[in-house]
């Protein structure tokens, strides 16, 4: 599904990303891992076109996208959230998710002068998508609420649902349970695994490693940019390179 081949970034002369490879294979949930500053949102950030390679190459179901836009990767079906949430906080819930669905007919005057029936109809039906999403997620009682007002949690469902509007083929995830409530953090690993029920496949960065272990059936571990782990992740955390670096010689 999703290759990454000698990819390399450097910011003044520290090599925030150091020749990392992995490949992420369809259906499957898998996690990187690492200390804070080794490199993970870096790896994220290259993998979606919203920094520029150095070096190496990223490909999406055998295509290369190395240097693809943004929006066409995401068309392509690549889609991720963010650290810092990225919602529209003025507007309601609902809305929110509608802005990530395609429009056939498109907004041109000639499309609502001419087929006025026709998008409506498709209104109609991008609503009901929308909603949809927003049961999957657990947000339907909050269908009309600004996404301002939603909490922590809510919003990080809430971009979950966005993301879900493109339908995606594969999720890049950054930190997804990050400050989230024990009760909220069940319910997005749960959404994980049924992510991967409908076919979907998700690469995530989590701290967590016990919410790691619960739903990862592979880990990467990087250190100072460097992949220096990869394998299930009861290996993982019996590797003394990863013990050291990331575990602080303690085992979970």
């Amino acid at each position: 599904m999703l290759q990454v081949h000698n990819l390399c970034k450097e910011f003044d002369g520290i090599k925030a990303v150091d020749d990392l490879s992995f490949t992420i294979e369809e259906n499957s949930i898998v996690s990187l891992v690492g200390p804070n500053g080794s490199g993970k949102t870096t790896a994220f950030n290259l993998i979606s076109r919203f920094l520029k390679p150095d070096n190496g190459k990223v490909f999406l179901e055998g295509r290369d996208i190395t240097f693809f836009n943004p929006f066409r990767i995401a068309r392509l079906g690549l889609g991720r959230t963010f650290q810092n949430i990225r919602l529209f906080p003025q507007i309601s819930v609902l809305d929110n998710v509608m802005l990530g669905l395609g429009y056939e007919t498109g907004e041109r005057f000639s499309a609502a002068l001419l087929q006025s029936r026709r998008m409506k109809r498709e209104e109609a039906s991008n609503i009901k998508k929308a909603e949809e999403l927003l049961e999957f997620v657990g947000l339907s009682g909050k269908r009309d609420s600004p996404a301002e007002k939603l909490s922590h949690g809510q919003r990080k469902l809430l971009e979950l649902a966005r993301i879900l509007a493109l339908e995606p083929k594969i999720f890049l995830l950054d930190e997804p349970i990050a400050g989230l409530f024990p009760e909220t953090k069940r319910t997005m690993l749960g959404l994980i695994q049924a992510l991967k029920k409908k076919g979907g496949t998700i690469l995530f960065i989590e701290h967590d490693l016990n919410s790691v272990m619960a739903v990862a059936e592979k880990v990467i571990v990087l250190n100072y940019g460097k992949k220096i782990a990869e394998g299930r992740p009861e290996e993982v955390t019996n590797n003394e390179e990863v013990l050291s670096a990331y575990l602080g010689k303690r085992r979970v």
